[in-house]
C-alpha cells in the first residue's frame, strides 16, 4: 500500500499486517533479507524465541510473529530466524499499532548476539584453562598412572579373553605366548610342564634352539620359583647344558601354579635391557590365569575322551544287543521251523501213504460214478499234500540255520521265496509287479537278505491299506547288486525319515510293530558292505534301494 511507501527508507526489514493474518506490506529491506512466502504462517514459523513463552497446544501461540499481531501493548522480543538452508540469525523484534495494522521492525542483531555468546565462551574458557593450569602437574601424575595402570589392565584382559575363549590347550598357549612376546619383545617365549626334577617344553613362540625338549634351571633360579617367585636376570645361558649366546639376553621364568602346586613355567627371552616393575605383576595375573586355563583344558579334553569312549560302548552295544535280538530272533525261529515241519511231516507223509494205497484200490471199484469222484478227491488231496510239502521246504530255506557261512545265491529266487512265504500278505489285495534283471551269483549270506525282503515287504504291505500294488525290480550294474522295492501305499512324513531305521522307532501303532525291523536290516545290509536308502511321500508311496557291491 503507497501510504507504507515510507518505510522503504528504512534500512530495517519491516512488515505490515492487517488484522491477523493479511501482509499488506513488505519494504525493500524485508524484500531482501528474507525470501518470498505465500503466507505469514510460512514466515511465522520460521521465526522462533530462544524459549518458548507459553504453554499451550496452539502452536502460533509459540511463534513471536502471532505474539506481536494478537498483543494489544507495543510489543519487543529477540528472535531467531532459521532459513531454508539451516543457517540461523537474530533479530530484535518491535511492533507498532495502528488500529488494525501491526507495524513489525525486525533489527538484525546477529553480529551482537554472536559476539557475546563468543564472550561468554571466552569467558568460560578462561576460568577452564585457569583451572586447569592449576591442576595441570596433578592431571599430568594421575594421567601417567591411570595410562599405566590402562595398559596394564588391557594387556591382562587381552590375555584373559584369549585364555577364556577356548579349552583347546594348544590353542590357549599359543595365543597366550605370542601375546606375552608381543608385550615383552621377546624373541622366544614358551611353557613348559613340570617334569620330575626338571620341565618339558609344551608349546613354543619364536624360533626354538634347544636340541632337547627336557630343560632345568639352575640353583638359583630354581629356588625362587619353587618359592613361587618370578626369576628375572641377565644371562648368557638358556637353561642348564644350553649353547651360550653371544650376549646376555633379560631372561624371565614365570611359575605356573594350581592349587599351591607348580604345573609349570613360563619362559620368556629378550634382548632388550630394562626393568619391570608393573610387568611383574602383568606376568603374576597372566600366570594365575593361565594355570586355571591349562588344568579346565585338560579336564575337558579328558571329559571329551570319555564321552567318546561311552558313545562308542553304547553304539557297540547297540550294535550288539540288535545282534543278539536278530540272533535270537533267528535260533527261535528256526527250532520253530524244524519242530513244525518235524510234525507237519509225520501226517503229511500217513496221508500221502493212504492217498497212495487209495490210488491202487480205485480201480476195483465197480460203480464208475463212485471210482471217478474218489479219483477226483485223491488227486486234489495229492497236491493239497505237495503245496504242504513245499511250504516246509521254503520255510527250511528260509532259515537256514546251517549256513551262516558267505554262499553264493540267486537273488531273484531268494525274492521268490520271501513271497512265497508272505503270500498272505498279498493274496487277493496286492498286486506284484516283478521286474527281475539277469542277476549272477551274488556271494552273500542268504539267509539275512531274505530277513531284509521279508521286513520291507511286509511293511510295504501294512503301508497300503486296502488294494495296491508292489514293485520290485533288480539289476546288476557296475559289479553292483541293486534291488528297489516300491509301493503305493501311504507313503512316511518327511520328518520319520531319518528316523525309520533307529532301533526302537516305529511309525505304527502299540503291538504291532516293535521298532528293530528296519534297525537289523540296515546292520545285515552294512555287514555286506552296501547300502539301504529310502525315498518317500505321503500319499503316493514308498522306495527302497539296496545297493550291494558284488566284486
Amino acid at each position: 500500500m503507497k501510504k507504507f511507501d515510507l518505510f522503504n527508507q528504512f534500512f530495517d526489514p519491516m512488515i505490515v499486517i492487517r488484522d491477523y493474518e493479511e501482509v499488506v506490506f513488505k519494504n525493500s529491506a524485508f524484500c531482501r533479507v528474507f525470501k518470498p512466502f505465500y503466507g505469514i504462517r510460512q514466515f511465522a514459523h520460521q521465526v522462533t524465541f530462544d524459549m518458548c513463552p507459553v504453554d499451550s497446544e496452539n502452536v502460533d501461540l509459540y511463534s513471536p510473529i502471532f505474539q506481536s499481531i494478537v498483543s494489544k501493548e507495543p510489543f519487543s522480543a529477540r528472535v531467531s530466524y532459521l532459513s531454508d538452508d539451516g543457517g540461523i540469525s537474530y533479530y530484535d523484534l518491535t511492533t507498532l499499532k495502528r488500529g488494525q495494522y501491526t507495524i513489525i521492525r525486525m533489527v538484525d542483531v546477529s553480529s551482537d548476539v554472536l559476539l557475546e555468546s563468543n564472550k561468554r565462551e571466552n569467558d568460560a574458557v578462561k576460568i577452564k584453562l585457569n583451572k586447569l593450569e592449576e591442576e595441570n602437574d596433578e592431571l599430568q601424575k594421575i594421567r601417567q598412572k591411570a595410562q599405566s595402570q590402562a595398559i596394564k589392565i588391557a594387556l591382562i584382559n587381552k590375555v584373559s579373553n584369549i585364555i577364556r575363549e577356548s579349552v583347546d590347550i594348544s590353542v590357549i598357549l599359543n595365543s597366550a605366548l605370542k601375546e606375552l612376546a608381543i608385550m615383552f619383545g621377546c624373541f622366544r617365549v614358551y611353557y613348559a610342564s613340570t617334569e620330575g626334577n626338571g620341565f618339558k617344553i609344551e608349546e613354543v613362540y619364536g624360533e626354538n634352539t634347544l636340541k632337547s625338549p627336557n630343560v632345568t634351571f639352575d640353583n638359583y633360579a630354581m629356588n625362587k620359583l619353587k618359592s613361587g617367585k618370578i626369576s628375572v636376570s641377565y644371562s648368557l645361558l638358556e637353561c642348564v647344558e644350553a649353547e651360550s649366546f653371544k650376549q646376555s639376553v633379560l631372561r624371565v621364568i614365570v611359575p605356573v601354579f594350581y592349587t599351591q602346586k607348580m604345573i609349570g613355567v613360563l619362559v620368556l627371552l629378550s634382548y632388550q635391557k630394562r626393568e619391570l616393575n608393573e610387568e611383574i605383576e602383568i606376568l603374576d595375573a597372566v600366570s594365575s590365569q593361565l594355570g586355571s586355563a591349562i588344568i579346565r583344558a585338560e579336564l575337558y579334553q579328558k571329559n571329551v575322551k570319555n564321552v567318546k569312549n561311552l558313545k562308542k560302548a553304547l553304539n557297540e552295544l547297540k550294535e550288539t544287543q540288535l545282534q543278539l535280538i536278530n540272533a535270537e530272533k533267528m535260533a527261535s525261529l528256526g527250532q520253530l521251523v524244524a519242530g513244525v515241519a518235524h510234525e507237519i511231516n509225520t501226517p503229511v507223509a500217513s496221508i500221502k501213504s493212504n492217498n497212495s494205497l487209495m490210488l491202487k484200490l480205485l480201480p476195483q471199484i465197480e460203480d464208475e460214478n463212485i471210482r471217478q469222484t474218489l479219483m477226483d478227491i485223491n488227486s486234489i488231496d495229492k497236491e493239497a499234500i505237495q503245496r504242504i510239502s513245499n511250504i516246509v521246504i521254503s520255510l527250511k530255506k528260509f532259515v537256514r540255520l546251517d549256513e551262516a557261512e558267505l554262499q553264493e545265491a540267486d537273488i531273484n529266487k531268494e525274492i521268490d521265496l520271501t513271497l512265497d512265504l508272505i503270500r498272505h500278505e498279498t493274496k487277493n489285495k496286492i498286486e506284484i509287479e516283478k521286474i527281475y534283471g539277469k542277476i549272477p551269483p551274488v556271494k552273500c549270506y542268504p539267509n539275512m537278505l531274505n530277513q531284509v525282503f521279508t521286513n520291507i515287504l511286509v511293511n510295504a504291505c501294512q503301508a497300503i491299506e486296502k488294494e495296491g500294488k508292489i514293485t520290485i525290480t533288480t539289476e546288476y550294474l557296475d559289479g553292483s547288486l541293486i534291488v528297489k522295492i516300491k509301493d503305493n501305499g501311504c507313503g512316511i512324513p518327511r520328518e520319520d525319515l531319518e528316523k525309520i531305521f533307529t532301533a526302537g522307532y516305529t511309525t505304527k501303532g502299540v503291538g504291532v510293530g516293535t521298532g528293530l525291523g528296519l534297525a537289523i536290516s540296515q546292520k545285515i545290509i552294512d555287514k555286506h558292505g552296501g547300502t539301504i536308502k529310502v525315498y518317500s511321500e505321503v500319499g503316493k508311496g514308498t522306495e527302497f534301494v539296496i545297493t550291494i557291491k558284488c566284486e
